[in-house]
Protein backbone atom coordinates (compact mmCIF):
# COMPACT_ATOMS: atom_id res chain seq x y z
CA UNK A 1 0.00 0.00 0.00
CA UNK A 2 1.27 3.72 -0.53
CA UNK A 3 1.12 6.18 1.93
CA UNK A 4 1.07 9.61 1.62
CA UNK A 5 2.64 12.09 4.21
CA UNK A 6 3.41 15.76 4.53
CA UNK A 7 6.72 16.28 7.01
CA UNK A 8 7.33 19.71 8.80
CA UNK A 9 10.86 20.42 8.27
CA UNK A 10 12.69 22.99 10.62
CA UNK A 11 16.24 24.04 11.49
CA UNK A 12 18.18 26.66 12.83
CA UNK A 13 21.64 25.44 12.73
CA UNK A 14 22.79 25.69 8.74
CA UNK A 15 19.14 25.47 7.70
CA UNK A 16 20.03 25.89 3.94
CA UNK A 17 22.64 23.15 4.10
CA UNK A 18 20.94 20.58 6.86
CA UNK A 19 17.49 21.01 4.94
CA UNK A 20 19.39 20.27 1.37
CA UNK A 21 20.54 17.61 3.17
CA UNK A 22 17.71 15.97 4.56
CA UNK A 23 15.94 16.36 1.43
CA UNK A 24 18.94 14.68 -0.78
CA UNK A 25 18.59 11.47 1.93
CA UNK A 26 14.66 11.23 2.29
CA UNK A 27 14.67 11.26 -1.40
CA UNK A 28 16.52 8.12 -1.72
CA UNK A 29 13.77 6.61 0.47
CA UNK A 30 10.65 8.09 -0.38
CA UNK A 31 9.35 9.44 -3.13
CA UNK A 32 9.27 13.79 -2.76
CA UNK A 33 6.17 14.67 -4.34
CA UNK A 34 6.32 18.42 -3.58
CA UNK A 35 8.52 20.98 -1.48
CA UNK A 36 7.18 23.98 0.13
CA UNK A 37 8.77 27.47 0.45
CA UNK A 38 10.63 27.87 3.45
CA UNK A 39 9.77 30.36 5.51
CA UNK A 40 12.14 32.30 8.76
CA UNK A 41 10.19 31.95 11.93
CA UNK A 42 11.04 33.19 15.77
CA UNK A 43 11.79 30.50 17.87
CA UNK A 44 9.13 29.27 20.44
CA UNK A 45 9.54 28.91 23.87
CA UNK A 46 13.41 29.45 23.83
CA UNK A 47 13.19 32.77 22.43
CA UNK A 48 17.29 33.83 22.58
CA UNK A 49 18.30 31.55 19.43
CA UNK A 50 18.49 31.84 15.87
CA UNK A 51 15.21 32.17 13.69
CA UNK A 52 14.04 29.07 12.33
CA UNK A 53 13.46 28.22 8.52
CA UNK A 54 10.74 26.26 8.33
CA UNK A 55 8.68 24.17 6.22
CA UNK A 56 7.33 21.17 4.80
CA UNK A 57 7.81 18.18 1.92
CA UNK A 58 5.23 15.84 0.38
CA UNK A 59 5.70 12.03 0.48
CA UNK A 60 4.30 8.97 -1.45
CA UNK A 61 5.83 6.00 0.57
CA UNK A 62 5.57 2.29 1.01
CA UNK A 63 6.43 2.66 4.76
CA UNK A 64 4.01 2.05 7.48
CA UNK A 65 3.38 5.42 9.89
CA UNK A 66 5.54 3.79 12.68
CA UNK A 67 8.32 3.16 9.79
CA UNK A 68 8.26 6.67 8.59
CA UNK A 69 8.63 8.00 12.03
CA UNK A 70 11.88 5.71 12.71
CA UNK A 71 12.96 7.18 9.44
CA UNK A 72 12.53 10.63 10.79
CA UNK A 73 14.41 10.54 13.27
CA UNK A 74 17.21 8.26 12.21
CA UNK A 75 17.64 11.20 9.44
CA UNK A 76 17.59 13.86 12.13
CA UNK A 77 20.21 11.92 13.98
CA UNK A 78 22.51 11.17 11.00
CA UNK A 79 21.96 15.32 10.42
CA UNK A 80 23.96 15.66 13.67
CA UNK A 81 20.53 16.96 16.10
CA UNK A 82 21.84 16.37 19.69
CA UNK A 83 18.68 15.02 21.73
CA UNK A 84 20.35 16.13 24.91
CA UNK A 85 19.56 19.73 24.25
CA UNK A 86 16.16 21.25 25.45
CA UNK A 87 12.92 20.34 23.29
CA UNK A 88 12.30 24.00 21.74
CA UNK A 89 16.01 25.07 22.21
CA UNK A 90 18.92 25.27 18.50
CA UNK A 91 18.49 22.06 16.01
CA UNK A 92 19.92 20.93 12.86
CA UNK A 93 16.72 19.59 11.62
CA UNK A 94 13.29 19.02 13.08
CA UNK A 95 11.40 16.64 11.01
CA UNK A 96 7.41 15.80 11.76
CA UNK A 97 4.77 13.76 10.39
CA UNK A 98 2.05 16.43 10.23
CA UNK A 99 -0.63 14.68 7.85
CA UNK A 100 -1.02 10.70 7.35
CA UNK A 101 -3.19 9.87 4.47
CA UNK A 102 -4.92 13.45 4.18
CA UNK A 103 -5.24 13.28 8.08
CA UNK A 104 -3.93 15.90 9.96
CA UNK A 105 -1.99 14.18 12.83
CA UNK A 106 0.11 16.20 14.67
CA UNK A 107 -1.99 19.36 16.91
CA UNK A 108 1.13 21.70 16.11
CA UNK A 109 -0.82 22.31 12.91
CA UNK A 110 -3.99 24.00 14.70
CA UNK A 111 -1.41 26.71 16.59
CA UNK A 112 1.73 27.40 14.33
CA UNK A 113 0.26 29.26 11.32
CA UNK A 114 3.56 28.89 9.66
CA UNK A 115 2.82 25.34 9.40
CA UNK A 116 -0.52 25.45 8.49
CA UNK A 117 0.74 27.45 5.63
CA UNK A 118 3.65 25.03 4.40
CA UNK A 119 1.17 22.30 4.41
CA UNK A 120 -1.72 23.91 2.98
CA UNK A 121 0.92 24.98 -0.04
CA UNK A 122 2.16 21.07 -0.78
CA UNK A 123 -1.31 19.98 -0.37
CA UNK A 124 -4.31 19.02 -2.18
CA UNK A 125 -6.57 19.04 0.65
CA UNK A 126 -6.51 17.95 4.34
CA UNK A 127 -9.08 17.29 6.45
CA UNK A 128 -9.10 18.04 10.90
CA UNK A 129 -9.37 14.47 12.41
Amino acid sequence: MTNTAIIGIGSNINAEENISNMLEVLGKEVEILKVSSLLKTKPIGIENQPDFTNGAVKIQTGLSREELNRLLKNLEDQLGRDRSLPKFGPRTIDLDIVVWNGEIVDEDYYTRDFLRESVQEVSNSVKSS
